[in-house]
């Protein structure tokens, strides 16, 4: 490929996309910059506090309590009160009780302001996601969540890298750098975004029945809680990464700045990966991609058996990384269209608490396996529920009727996200007007 045709995928991957859009991109990259918590908070409890597997594994599962609670509650608040309200309110609650954690010395208290973490810091991703929804249009939310999540890993990999070193300084700098930028975004979703939750009764097409969602309405939607169910599975074999891997390389002797490097690696591969993936699979199949990429990731962490060496670390990580990067664009695609547009909040706060709730139960049982099977156990069971995830999304996927979900028809007949687009552009001059 020419320089002159990667210069014109490089364009139109990022053109058409409204400001606001950006801006939102931007707060996401800068609190990514800052995630040095939970990468390396059980490294921090196993090897700096000398703690056991089995406790680092119940402060993570207690952050991941703190997330599964805040992840429903978030999304109600993102729906009824709005989307920039509950950002801010959750960055300023996450920049404070981080910063907090970095002084806690009793196990008791870690345990406390670590679930604390997890409420601040997961209720603002419902927000995130219903917010990107409303800006993009129907034709373009693959391709901006992929370089959202473009932005999260570039992040990522970035903080991986400085995390470690840092580390090898005192473990505080974490956490205080941590506070820190997630302060920092804060005030770019202060200063430069407006709210974006659609409004009811305005001509968005929405029908009553839609303006009334509750999260009953929800969980009765099957096809879209098959979905969830099955972000689970995935969700579980990926927390691995930031518990049973740093435990499994330290246990091994490997040093944290050597666990930063192929936490890195992964950040890495999808800020070169990402773009142009998204490109190459955004009108195909869904269900072929969802399952080649529920595969990849299970056999990626099972290869982790097999590692003795960075190298063979680092190849593990390349290939559950290949099918994160099908996974993520395509599956937060399918969650969008199956989301009604006054119930996006509802709707993301349940594919989060998935996620939470994995975070929850992983933690536990990667630390329990560890401690009475040893690690390979642990990873050969990663393949088997990688498998398991594929099988789930060929049948699920299979009974889907149509490939595009009557909603987002219903929304692209009423054309309400052009409306929105134009009321977003008056929120825009409005918010300026009042700073």
């Amino acid at each position: 490929m020419s320089v002159a045709s990667l210069k014109r995928a490089a364009t139109e991957s990022v053109s058409g996309l409204p400001r606001a859009f950006w801006w939102l991109w931007t707060a996401t990259l800068v609190n990514r910059l800052g995630a040095f918590v939970a990468t390396f908070l059980a490294m921090y409890l196993t090897v700096d506090r000398g703690y056991s597997a089995s406790y680092a594994g119940l402060v993570a599962a207690l952050h991941g309590l703190g997330g599964a609670v805040s992840s429903l509650v978030g999304g109600v608040l993102a729906d009824r009160l709005g989307r920039r309200p509950t950002l801010l309110v959750s960055q300023i609650g996450t920049a404070c009780s981080v910063a907090l954690l970095g002084f806690m010395e009793h196990p008791a208290a870690i345990a406390a302001v670590a679930c604390l973490v997890g409420v601040t810091s997961n209720a603002s991703r419902p927000a995130t996601q219903a917010m990107m929804a409303d800006i993009v249009a129907p034709e373009d939310r693959v391709r901006a969540f992929s370089l959202n999540y473009w932005a999260i890993n570039l992040g990522f990999a970035v903080s991986s890298s400085a995390a470690g070193l840092l580390a090898a300084h005192g473990y505080l700098l974490l956490f205080l750098g941590e506070a820190t930028m997630t302060a920092a975004c804060a005030v770019v979703v202060f200063v430069k975004l407006p709210e974006t939750r659609p409004e009811r009764g305005r001509g968005d097409g929405s029908t009553a029945a839609e303006a009334e969602i509750g999260l009953g309405s929800v969980l009765r939607d099957y096809r879209f809680m098959g979905v969830v169910g099955l972000s689970f599975l995935i969700a579980t074999v990926f927390q691995q990464a930031f518990v049973a891997l740093p435990v499994t390389m330290g246990a091994q002797g490997f040093s944290s700045s050597d666990y930063g490097l192929v936490a890195a690696v992964n950040g890495v591969l999808i800020v070169v990966l990402q773009i142009p993936v998204t490109r190459f699979i955004e009108h195909r199949d869904p269900a072929r991609l969802l399952i080649l990429a529920s595969l990849l990731i299970g056999y990626g962490f099972g290869l982790t058996a097999f590692a003795g060496s960075v190298a063979l670390y680092t190849l593990a990580v390349c290939v559950w990384t290949l099918g994160e990067v099908i996974n993520a664009p395509t599956q937060m695609g399918l969650v969008v269209r199956l989301s009604p547009t006054h119930g996006r909040g509802r709707y993301q706060g349940m594919v989060v608490l998935s996620w939470s709730t994995a975070a929850l139960v992983a933690p536990l049982v990667s630390g329990f396996v560890i401690d009475r099977f040893g690690p390979d156990t642990l990873w050969y069971a990663s393949a088997v529920v990688g498998t398991v995830a594929a099988v789930g999304y060929g049948l699920l996927m299979r009974r889907l009727p149509d490939d595009r979900p009557a909603l987002l028809v219903t929304e692209e007949k009423g054309e309400p996200e052009k409306k929105g687009a134009e009321s977003l552009e008056a929120g825009e001059r409005q918010a300026a007007g009042e700073r």
